[in-house]
């Protein structure tokens, strides 16, 4: 057998050796919180109960509800004493459970320990298990295993023949599909045949078809198609016996007759039968072209898929960079030329995911002869797709093909290879298979060989006999494959079509009726054997068949011979020929020449021309077909096999020029074909390894190909790599290399004492020389040893902690059924092993001579072999593990498995690589990065087989090269990243921890550290004690440390670098790094190997300083409490105060380690890094950064051993101490639970954007650079370029960066998550989501309790830090403010009870204001829906009243607290229930009346007059629970109770601030301003009493100009509390800055309602306050504020709009105590009247029922008599308000004419006798002048009405208005500016248009026409005549204006115009000249003053 067939053959069926690393899934690289394992691990997790998920019980809360809606109720009752009956309901209802024990003195050690251990017990392990993963892309350390190299498929589509049916039968007919491309004019597979005939038409051929193998009646079968594209069509072609006559004459009666006509045409038919079975009988065996037709592939995938198409399988997702779906598949791989074209292409041409079709063909066109070749079928197709298709006018043959089209299942059953094996070997013969038809694809498939194939296809195109003489017309080929020259030498090699045998020797061509030149559409498919000779060629013979049966005529007559012999200079030939054509058989040993050479004696056909043309295709496995390849594969072999010479092409290569020709054939690779390179690849580097490893001997002569092979390999891999992009994950490897190494790699060599890999390995024969290393070694290389480090370095343990059990190489035999175990069972089988001896079988180490070859190599090998590192890294590192295995060396100690100089090798290698990506990095980031990931995974591989220590010192060599460059760039930040990279890589290492020594003590190790196995160090390691001098060594980034935890001290040094605010332009990795911390500890989270929780301390040990360096982050961490509405974090220390404190922790650090090196011990412990530069400006990390910083802080927190903690935090100073509780402030914030409502809120408005959204924004952002490497540059945080900052986190310092990591577009906002497209969540999974965040709240919220608690802890054991317990308590009471679980809310209850107990005084004496904020937590919580939390709450609050009373007899202070913390709280609180107070209220009555103790004071009875007193205020706020909907009603109960506080000023500044807050909500700002201000003239007043300062205001008075309501604050009445009472105006507002709190939020207020004139008026009593204070800072801001809102005032001219006004009446006893009352409303700006119409009908029917309601429809006053008693009435009506002439002076501006207003009016019209409207005469006009209690705005938007005034006019008097107001509008059209013609010409028209010519004519007829009799109209009268006078002078103004403005076109209506306007005139001149004598008499001083209007109208009063 050949030597190359063999080794083709092995390569594959040869078993694999992969190395399988037995903890690797535990690295980081797998944690399971990146991948998609987070759901596994969650489960079983309890639910946690929250109050604001649950809702009060619906149904009997809320018919209560209505209830009471239904009850009237009374305005004017007092708050005091409303429902005496309220302590009879508190008397009866039920407390809660009461806690046992609570009263008893229990010591507070042992309550402690009970708290302990109640919050330690069913804790949830592990904490990351609920914390989402960072959002990033791929993690860089996770190396994708490759895919395993397997038989290349495109899309597989499965088509199932059902039957084929013509009108009429009368023959068999024959079918074949196949599929063609026809835009690249291609066959894209080869032909399936099948016939549907029955059984009866196939009986007709039984004399000429042998029995049919099952093989061959296969009905359905698998296509492939690599690139689907619009232009593949299933061509179906069917033939059938030949007969006499064309083609047309043929298929004439299939065209005539019909199915249905059977009858009728019975004889023709019979007749038809009879001649078919003659022609069947005696051509049977030759068969003639009849029909086809095709299918438009594309249309019927298409409109099958689009009926229901499965979004999921279509959507390309947008993270992976992967070309295209085809590569998505198949792992196929596509070229850079073809992948451009593929991606293109539309989704529409996906074949996986469409929905089966059925298909019925049912025209078919017939085939013409002179139409039969290939190119004609591709015009066909072309003409198809046109809707006008020339095929359409042709007469169809009609008939029904059924087939079934649908995607291929996975796995088919009874399914045959193109070479007719099974592809799963099926017992039962019998079943009709599927066949799988082999695919020619279109463009390039790269993909290697992993199977036997080797296939020959031929393809006869056409034969031109036109010159040939004598008869030859009905022409037929018959081709055989033949092994020499006798005729019986045929070989039954060529496959059947359909119903006849599987093989056959011969076939032969369909015959074109009387055609002397004809084309053929055959395919002839041939199965080469393995081995060919120089004897086998390719036989045509032609023949002509006699149709006709005639006497003594042969059926058959040779007419000539060809042939094409298939090996030449021992290459396969194959391509297109045209041959010559013998006259008569070929001579003897013809087969070794071509018919082309001009053999003597013997005839052709047209004088030798060729006149027969044919291609020949091979699909083969074994023969490249590439000359290069051949040449360099027969050399090797014939070196192997040692046969010389060697016949290559023409030459023969004799033994002495072998070497030469072998190098220059080993160079001579790139040359070749990418393809074949590809397809060989496997056998290709399998033969350049051996040639490196086994120097062959050429004549004599050891010949060292190293170099030229290490060449021969970098060239190759770079080839693959540019020309395959799309096939490289995402650190650049090639997938086809990537599995080459990981799967079929293995070291060439078969030692006789291992498990033999494989028949005499890879090598075959072993004639190979061994040879003495030094030869070859350069002098050079000693240099490169000097230069490499040497092990003793003191920095590093140089011992493994643990053995190689950890790290055992497991290597795996087969991987998996390869599909290639289909050909084992037809490989000619031949000795293997063909051993020549006398040759030495010893060869070099594969790691030791690529080692060497890489270092020794330079110019472009080198740079070819850094470009591609990646392969030989992990190449070498396969082959160590090798190494290892078969030398059983896996167990050895680590130091002597390698020899000194491979590790002098690798030392050197490292050290030159680090110094290129120094040197290159801003060259060529790409090539870099991919280096630098390279050279970190090759170290972290290394640290599995090599000496740990080596190990490390080659990464500090790295290190050390970077450092020493960072000093020198003005921008270091691309090479940190690179260094990150390359950490977080190695340290993705499995045996990280190990790594890290975590069971040593941070003691100098004297000798090398004690190996402790992985076995014991559980007992012995992770039990040692700490010893207290160290503690500071432990806390920070120490030099002990470092030493000790090597790895862990290079991660959190670059966290502490990179974080620190100082270090310039790191802000863009402060992401990137906090990931790989996150990384690591949810990686060590997880891993079954730390679950142990002393090991989990020992791990958390190793991340001690974190704490410190997330303490000095403090000022820039995000700011979580900003979205409470509490006062932002209490900071307690600002950055100022940072700098009092210095010592700096980390700028030595910075600088060790930029240098690598070590630090001097630092003097004073703990101190942490202070900035530097004063209250200087930090940037704020991003939300998510900031999240995963402190999940990871808890993490060490929870972790980490307690008594080390406690020892650390009595180290710490005050000040640090406060820098951790304000951490964990954050901490509470950061973790809160979002709820539920929020999830389902959050995922209802995810954006659904589209994918051309998308594709849009990426385009925006990132312009034209390729995606793809900008993905990769995003990922490493380089684009200084953008940065995209969302308003949610805030980049204080402004700069132009801002904090980089905005980078990530909010990507959790805009979901912008591979599943994009599925976008709404189940509920299922919204319930997850809320389940997780509740747990994780949970668990955050119990860690910073335990914290809190040894906080606690360490001040009673130091007793000098008292000061931090009000920090402690701060953090205690905000997460109580916060959204918290039952559980926690327990275990919180527990402690502060403790805390309160231990420290009394500290509450009641220095935390006054926490004081405060306790009891309003506790009556919060008091009032919860969960009993549990309520009688925890209401044990607490009982004890604190107790403590509060015992330290001082006397708990007036408690008292008062509690007080105003239920009013604030009934004000605020949304879904508060007073039910719930009232339970607890009880329970708080009941423990005082069992607390035996005090039973003797007075303390039982304060009690309980506090809680009676609670218990009213409750039921106060009860009345307003009824009226929550209706907002009117509930502001004024509001206002009641804040009136009912009038006497007590900080519950009556508690119930303003509610009210402004209810404003707020409702966007009544105006009103909350008002109620700011009142809160603050209150807080004045105050003041104003405790202290003199000249520049606070007096009192109220002070804010008159604000608002004339303000008065009411003012304290004069007598009940006044003074203010030095104890616990009265203690809150914080009544204090300066309070005030200043009031008045900047008024103005906001008022600068949000647009009044701006207020913002200034705010402003006058603010600024005296800031002078007085010298505060430049806050009077440039208010300057700033004043300057914005003036400018405002500019702009916003004549665009203001402040408030529409509405007078309601109520009407009926149904509406209670508002019936008969009258109320202004204010509503928003522009509220027409049907609007509150609308609304107040709608809220009243709804609460009496809309039958009940009804609307006055009119204004004028209500008879209560008419009224129907059981309805209930509104009357809305719109006023406006009214000043009075003298206010005009005033009130200039719009401001003026809409701020303070106390007086509306509203006109109604009337006649005398009661209708509404009449003539001009006689039409009357009521005004009624409305008067409210309080001037708009107010601090309600309804005020009740006092007063109300009517005037009425007479009807001159009406038409006196009304010309004034058309006068006025003329006036102001005319003068507007800009002018607007359209105004302009409304107006004219209106005034002197003829159809309007009665308006204003009218009137002065009807009241000018006479002068009147009375003569007190006589002043009307005139007035009236003036008005005319008026009135027509300014229709000239504005007739002259619109002549001024029109266009030509408008000329005719300007003259229209003009014409009424003078027949207007003409009219009233008359009129207007008529001037009443007695008015003009001589005038006389009159004294009294004489107003006319008020004399002389009739004027009613209504008082």
């Amino acid at each position: 057998m050949d030597p190359h067939v063999r080794d083709c053959i092995r390569s594959y069926t040869e078993d694999w050796a992969v190395v399988i690393r037995k903890y690797h899934k535990l690295g980081t690289g797998f944690n399971p919180n990146t991948l998609d394992k987070q759901k596994e691990r969650q489960k079983g997790l309890p639910k946690q109960v929250f109050e604001s998920d649950e809702a009060p019980d619906g149904n009997n809360y809320q018919d209560e509800q209505d209830d009471l809606k239904r009850r009237s109720m009374s305005i004017d009752d007092t708050p005091r004493g409303s429902w005496a009956c309220s302590i009879f309901d508190l008397k009866n209802s039920l407390p809660d459970a009461l806690l046992p024990n609570l009263l008893d003195r229990t010591p507070n050690e042992e309550i402690d320990h009970q708290n302990d251990d109640q919050r330690k017990s069913n804790r949830h392990k592990e904490l990351f298990a609920l914390h989402p993963s960072p959002d990033e892309e791929e993690p860089i350390e996770r190396l994708s295993v490759p895919d395993v190299p397997k038989e290349h498929f495109g899309q597989r589509l499965l088509v199932k023949c059902l039957s084929l049916k013509f009108e009429i039968e009368i023959e068999p007919i024959f079918a074949s599909f196949a599929l063609y491309d026809a835009k690249e004019k291609k066959k894209i597979s080869e032909n399936f045949y099948f016939d549907l005939n029955s059984e009866q038409m196939k009986g007709l051929l039984r004399p000429h078809v042998p029995p049919a193998a099952i093989t061959t009646l296969a009905r359905s079968a698998i296509f492939s198609i690599t690139y689907p594209s619009q232009d593949v069509f299933l061509v179906i072609k069917l033939e059938k016996v030949l007969q006499q006559g064309d083609i047309g004459e043929c298929a004439e009666p299939y065209m005539i007759f019909k199915e249905a006509d059977a009858t009728k045409n019975k004889e023709k038919l019979e007749k038809l039968k009879s001649q078919a079975d003659q022609f069947c009988q005696r051509l049977g065996k030759y068969r003639m072209p009849f029909a086809w037709t095709a299918i438009h592939l594309m249309n019927i995938v298409s409109s099958a898929g689009s009926l229901e198409r499965d979004s999921t399988e279509i959507e390309i997702s947008t993270g992976e960079r992967k070309g295209s779906w085809s590569e998505r598949r198949n792992s196929s791989i596509v070229g850079r030329r073809s992948l451009e074209r593929t991606t293109s292409g539309d989704d529409a041409c996906n074949l996986t995911s469409f929905r089966p079709a059925t298909l019925t063909v049912t025209n078919f066109f017939k085939q013409e002869g002179d139409r039969l070749s290939d190119e004609d079928l591709y015009k066909f197709l072309a003409d198809m797709r046109r809707p006008s298709s020339v095929l359409r006018r042709l007469r169809p043959i009609t008939a029904q093909l059924k087939i079934d089209i649908s995607p291929a299942p996975e796995n088919p059953h009874y399914c045959l290879t193109p070479e007719l094996l099974q592809v799963k070997l099926y017992p039962d013969s019998r079943v009709r298979p599927t066949r799988e038809i082999l695919e020619f694809p279109a463009r390039d498939v790269y993909v290697p060989n992993t199977t036997y194939r080797n296939l020959l296809y031929i393809y006869p195109q056409s034969l031109n006999f036109a010159n040939r003489q004598g008869s030859a017309r009905n022409i037929t080929v018959k081709v055989q494959f033949m092994y020499g020259e006798d005729s019986s030498n045929a070989m039954p090699v060529i496959f059947g079509k359909s119903s006849c045998s599987e093989f056959s020797k011969e076939a032969y061509t369909a015959v074109v009726y009387h055609n002397r030149s004809p084309d053929f559409h055959e395919e002839i498919k041939v199965k080469l054997p393995a081995t060919l000779t120089d004897h086998h060629h390719l036989l045509f013979t032609f023949y002509h068949v006699s149709c006709q049966q005639k006497q003594n005529t042969p059926l058959e007559t040779p007419v000539g011979y060809t042939w094409i012999p298939m090996l030449q200079n021992g290459r396969l030939k194959t391509g297109q020929f045209c041959l010559p054509v013998s006259l008569e058989k070929p001579p003897q040993a013809y087969s070794v020449l071509s018919p082309e050479v001009p053999l003597p004696g013997m005839k052709w056909v047209d004088n030798h021309k060729g006149v027969f043309n044919v291609e020949v295709v091979a699909v083969s496995s074994i023969h490249t077909q590439d000359p290069y390849l051949d040449k360099f594969f027969a050399l090797v072999n014939a070196l192997d096999e040692h046969m010389f010479p060697v016949r290559i092409g023409d030459m023969r290569i004799m033994e002495n020029n072998l070497e030469n020709e072998l190098k220059s054939s080993i160079s001579a690779l790139n040359s070749s074909q990418l393809e074949p390179v590809v397809r060989f690849l496997h056998l290709l580097l399998d033969k350049l390894i051996v040639l490196v490893v086994r120097p062959p001997v050429i004549a004599g002569q050891i010949v060292n190909l190293g170099q030229a092979s290490f060449e021969a390999m970098a060239s190759i891999i770079n080839r693959l790599h540019k020309n395959l992009e799309g096939s490289h994950d995402q650190h650049g490897r090639n997938s086809l290399l990537a599995s080459y190494i990981y799967y079929v790699f293995r070291l060439p060599n078969a030692y006789p004492n291992s498990p033999s890999p494989g028949p005499g390995g890879l090598g075959g024969s072993v004639h190979y020389a061994t040879m003495a290393r030094s030869a070859v070694r350069p002098a050079s290389l000693n240099l490169n040893r000097s230069r490499s480090l040497s092990n003793s370095n003191p920095d590093i343990s140089g011992t493994p902690t643990s053995p190689d059990d950890e790290v055992r190489s497991i290597i795996g035999s087969k991987a998996m059924d390869r599909s290639c175990n289909r050909m084992s069972s037809h490989t000619e089988t031949s000795s293997f092993l063909q051993t020549l001896t006398g040759r030495l079988p010893t060869k070099k180490l594969f790691h030791e001579e690529l080692a060497l070859q890489w270092v020794v190599c330079s110019g472009s090998v080198r740079e070819a072999a850094l470009q591609q590192a990646w392969f030989f890294f992990e190449l070498m590192v396969k082959s160590m593990v090798h190494h290892l295995y078969f030398n059983d060396k896996l167990d050895a100690p680590r130091k002597n498995r390698f020899p000194e100089r491979f590790m002098d090798d690798i030392s050197a290698l490292v050290s030159t690589i680090a110094s290129d990506i120094v040197s290159r990095f801003q060259k060529d980031i790409e090539m870099v990065e991919r280096l630098n990931t390279s050279l970190a995974f090759f170290l972290n591989d290394l640290l599995s087989v090599m000496d740990r220590g080596f190990v490390f010192s080659l990464i500090k060599s790295c290190y050390k090269q970077v450092s020493s460059k960072l000093y020198s760039l003005p921008n270091p930040s691309i090479l940190v990243s690179l260094r990150l990279d390359f950490l977080r890589i190695i340290c993705s290492h499995e045996h990280y921890v190990t790594l890290n020594l975590p069971c040593s003590l941070l003691t100098p190790p004297a000798s090398p550290s004690p190996s402790v196995s992985s076995a014991t160090s559980q007992s012995s390691g992770f039990s040692t004690n700490v010893q207290d001098q160290k503690i500071a060594n432990m806390f920070e980034l120490s030099v002990p440390f470092r030493q000790q935890h090597y790895l862990a001290g290079l991660v959190l040094t670059e966290l502490a670098v990179i974080l620190d605010p100082d270090a310039e332009g790191l802000f863009g990795l402060h992401k990137k790094v906090i990931n790989m911390v996150h990384n690591l500890l949810s990686s060590h989270d997880s891993d079954p190997r730390y679950s142990d929780p002393q090991i989990k301390a020992r791990v958390a040990m190793l991340y001690l300083p974190l704490i410190g360096i997330i303490m000095e982050t403090v000022p820039q961490l995000y700011d979580f409490t900003e979205t409470h509405n509490q006062r932002g974090r209490p900071i307690c220390i600002t950055t100022d105060d940072y700098e009092s404190e210095s010592g700096s922790m980390i700028s030595q650090t910075v600088a060790m380690a930029i240098a690598g090196t070590s630090v001097p011990q630092l003097t004073r412990p703990g101190s942490f890094l202070l900035t530097s530069t004063s209250g200087r400006q930090h940037t704020t990390f991003s939300a998510e950064s900031s999240r995963n910083l402190l999940i990871c802080l808890l993490w060490v927190l929870k972790n980490a051993d307690e008594t080390v903690l406690q020892k650390w935090f009595t180290d710490l100073s005050v000040l640090q101490l406060n820098r951790l509780l304000d951490l964990l402030y954050l901490c509470v914030s950061c973790f809160e639970y979002k709820g539920k409502k929020v999830f389902e809120r959050m995922n209802s408005l995810t954006f659904k954007k589209s994918k051309d959204m998308r594709a849009k924004l990426e385009e925006a952002i990132l312009g034209s650079i390729g995606a793809r490497q900008e993905m990769v540059r995003r990922s490493r945080g380089q684009l200084g370029m953008y940065t995209i900052s969302s308003p949610s986190e805030r980049s204080p310092s402004g700069s132009a960066f801002g904090s980089q990591e905005n980078l990530r577009w909010r990507k959790d906002m805009t979901h912008w998550r591979q599943n994009t497209e599925k976008l709404d969540k189940s509920r299922a999974e919204i319930e997850h989501e809320a389940l997780i965040d509740g747990n994780l709240a949970t668990e955050a919220n119990l860690i910073i309790l335990d914290t809190l608690e040894i906080v606690v802890q360490t001040v009673s054991v130091t007793e000098s830090k008292e000061s931090i317990l009000g920090g402690v308590l701060k953090v205690l009471l905000h997460s109580m403010a916060c959204n918290q679980s039952a559980v926690y809310l327990q275990h919180c209850f527990a402690t502060q009870r403790a805390l309160v107990s231990k420290f009394p005084e500290l509450l009641f004496e220095e935390e006054t204001e926490q004081c405060a904020d306790l009891c309003l937590r506790l009556l919060r919580h008091c009032s919860s829906s969960i009993s549990t939390i309520r009688s925890h709450a209401s044990a607490s609050l009982y004890l604190l009243m107790r403590q509060n009373f015992e330290i001082g007899n006397n708990f007036a202070r408690v008292k008062m607290q509690v007080t105003m913390s239920l009013s604030s709280l009934v004000g605020t609180s949304q879904n508060f229930n007073e039910e719930f107070l009232r339970r607890s209220l009880k329970t708080i009555l009941t423990y005082a009346e069992e607390d035996l103790e005090l039973r003797e004071t007075t303390f039982p009875d304060q009690v309980q007059d506090l809680v009676f007193n609670l218990h009213m205020i409750l039921s106060d706020t009860v009345k307003m629970k009824e009226h929550q909907e209706d907002p009117e009603m509930l502001i004024d109960l509001m206002y009641r109770i804040a009136k009912g506080y009038q006497t007590s000023p900080d519950l009556r500044l508690t119930w303003l601030q509610n009210m402004a807050g209810k404003h707020s909500e409702r966007s009544n700002h105006a009103e909350a301003a008002q109620c700011l201000v009142h809160s603050a003239a209150l807080v004045a007043e105050y003041l104003s009493m405790l202290e003199d300062r000249k520049y606070l205001p007096v009192g109220c008075v002070t804010f008159q100009n604000i608002s004339s309501n303000v008065l009411e604050e003012s304290a004069v009445s007598d009940d006044v509390v003074s203010p030095d009472e104890e616990g009265i105006c203690s809150g914080k507002y009544f204090t300066e800055s309070g005030l200043v709190g009031l008045l900047e939020q008024a103005a906001a207020s008022f600068s949000m309602a647009g009044m701006y004139e207020a913002v200034n008026e705010v402003y006058k009593v603010l600024i005296p306050i800031h002078e007085a204070n010298r505060d430049a800072k806050k009077l440039s801001t208010i300057h700033g504020k004043l300057q914005e809102a003036f400018s405002k005032i500019v702009h916003q001219d004549g665009k203001r709009m402040f408030g529409t006004y509405f007078r309601v009446g109520f009407y009926g006893t149904r509406f209670g105590d508002l019936d008969e009352q009258e109320f202004v409303y204010k509503e928003p700006a522009i509220t027409k009247l049907a609007e509150i119409s609308h609304r107040l009908e709608g809220f009243y029917g709804e609460r009496f029922g809309e039958d009940v309601v009804e609307v006055i429809k009119d204004s004028n006053p209500v008879d209560k008599c008419k009224l129907d008693p059981n309805k209930a009435y509104i009357q809305i009506t719109y006023v406006e308000p009214y000043f009075d002439t003298y206010e005009m002076k005033d009130r200039i501006t719009y401001f003026d004419k809409n701020y303070n207003l106390r007086r509306f009016m509203y006109c109604t019209p009337f006649t005398l006798d009661g209708r509404a409207h009449g003539e001009l005469h006689e039409q009357f006009k009521r005004k009624t002048i409305l008067t409210t209690s309080h001037a708009f705005p107010y601090i309600k938007t309804r005020v009740n009405v006092t007063h109300k005034e009517e005037i009425i006019l007479t009807p001159i008097e009406v038409a006196i208005e009304d010309m004034q107001k058309k006068t006025q509008e003329l006036a102001f059209a005319t003068h507007q500016d800009p002018a607007d013609p359209k105004m302009l010409q409304m107006v004219l028209q209106g005034s002197v248009g003829t159809t309007v010519n009665q308006g204003p004519l009218e009137v002065a007829q009807v009241f000018l026409s006479e002068i009147p009799s009375d003569p007190k109209l006589f002043r009307h009268h005139n007035k009236l005549r003036l008005c005319f006078k008026d009135f027509t002078k300014r229709c000239e103004d504005a007739l002259r204006k619109n002549k001024s403005l029109i266009g030509p076109d408008q000329k005719e209506y300007q003259r229209e115009l003009e014409r009424n306007y003078h027949r207007l005139k003409e009219a009233l001149q008359p009129l207007i000249n008529r001037k009443i004598p007695q008015l003009y008499k001589a005038v006389l001083p009159i004294t009294c003053h004489r107003d006319s209007f008020s004399r002389m109208s009739l004027r009613k009063m209504d008082l």
